[in-house]
């Protein structure tokens, strides 16, 4: 009888140190599964690609109130912004705050704006040439009476909603520095889901 228990008792315990080793190993799996996500997460997350909120109406209608972008904030690292490019940036004047802008002036650049409209001088154009934008309606005016030009590492920014914006022609040039990256990709509204296209043909 006793040897009945024992084997009974055996069976017990070789039960519940199976079902212990199950567990383990369920939960050791759970935990390097977390680890080598966070490997690959936080990197990307920190260093590679950032998301952005975007609050208000400066960049109607190309980017509007209340979408969710990604940003990518890599390419900047081996590459300049260029003109056209929608970039993410730190308000100089809050570093708090994050807006979102298109690139007009580039580096070196002599900027005007004069009767509703913007006009670049560089190398090329040495007496000035009208910017055309073909992202923004025909009839939009650039309000503002500026000329400037910029330093090695300044950058002209404008809201493509030129009437509703806060941007170059009331914070100055836009040192490289409050850059934090680019727009990559639109998550939101469903209906404007897709890459951002960052391809503009001025007539510079």
């Amino acid at each position: 009888m006793s040897l009945f228990k024992k084997k009974k008792n055996d069976l017990y315990f070789e039960q519940n140190l199976s079902l212990g080793k199950q567990a383990a190993i369920f939960f050791w799996e759970i935990f390097k599964v977390v680890v080598i996500s966070l490997v690959i997460i936080v990197p990307v997350r920190y260093f590679l690609i950032k998301p952005f909120y975007v609050k208000g109406d400066s960049m109607i209608p190309n980017f509007k109130n209340h979408e969710y972008l990604i940003i990518d904030e890599i390419s900047y690292r081996f590459n300049d912004p260029q003109r056209g490019d929608t970039i993410v940036l730190r308000y100089p004047l809050d570093q708090n705050q994050y807006f979102i802008k298109r690139v007009i002036g580039l580096p070196g650049e002599k900027i005007k704006i004069s009767g509703g409209n913007v006009y670049i001088f560089n190398q090329q154009h040495v007496t000035g040439e009208q910017l055309s934008e073909p992202y923004l309606s025909a009839d939009l005016k650039t309000y503002g009476d500026i000329e400037i030009t910029l330093g090695a590492d300044e950058y002209y920014v404008l809201g493509d909603n030129r009437t509703a914006s806060l941007d170059s022609r009331v914070f100055g040039p836009l040192n490289r520095s409050f850059v934090i990256g680019r727009t990559l990709f639109r998550g939101w509204p469903v209906t404007r889901v897709g890459l951002v296209n960052q391809e503009v043909n001025y007539n510079l």
